[in-house]
């Protein structure tokens, strides 16, 4: 069958950025209507008004796509702070999860990478992407806290970011009990407790 051209609106979106951003937020609205077993490059280069070719030019395969979206969009919305204290950092954090796991994008992607998996294999690939991703994000915050003296020094920042979302995760996909901003801000006192306690430990930093 011959494939359809590819809508005129792709020589309006430009290139480089645009066109990755273009594509990354046609994967999370494929993401969120129709899940990812059913999600397509076609589908996806059709909704963001590009080529095909051009989608399969930066990403290899819908899972590395669809990785790339999931890690920029949260990146965007639960940024790494730097405001100096280890409290008010992860605070601040736990805020911004709390604030994306409960949005509609961050129910799209909880679908993709945690309901979904017991479905397509291959997802557990995209989870374990996401999670290092996120972890690798966050170390600097906790080696600054470490120079500044406000956890000790062989505190492994992999661990203390498991402690700091396990609650959230916990509440969100096996209780189902409310998330909100006091949910967010006991977690960061609890992992802050923890690490202290010595119960974090990993190489020194």
């Amino acid at each position: 069958m011959t494939e359809k051209a590819a809508p005129t609106t792709s020589r309006q979106i430009g290139r480089g950025q645009k066109v990755r951003s273009a594509v990354l937020a046609a994967t999370l609205a494929q993401l969120g209507e129709d899940g990812y077993a059913a999600l397509t490059v076609d589908n996806v280069a059709q909704r963001a008004g590009v080529n095909k070719t051009t989608v399969y030019r930066r990403w290899k395969d819908r899972e590395s796509l669809v990785v790339d979206a999931i890690t920029d969009r949260i990146a965007v919305d639960v940024p790494m702070p730097d405001t100096g204290s280890i409290h008010s950092d992860l605070g601040r954090l736990a805020r911004s999860l709390v604030a994306t796991l409960t949005s509609a994008t961050g129910q799209a992607i909880i679908g993709t990478m945690l309901v979904g998996a017991a479905h397509v294999p291959e997802i557990a690939e995209i989870r374990r992407r996401f999670f290092a991703d996120r972890i690798s994000r966050t170390e600097p915050v906790i080696r600054r806290a470490v120079q500044r003296g406000e956890l000790p020094e062989d505190t492994d920042p992999a661990e203390l970011v498991k402690t700091l979302i396990a609650p959230i995760y916990l509440r969100l996909l096996v209780t189902a009990e409310p998330l909100d901003e006091a949910v967010a801000d006991r977690a960061a006192r609890s992992a802050i407790a923890a690490a202290r306690a010595g119960a974090l430990s990993g190489p020194r930093l």
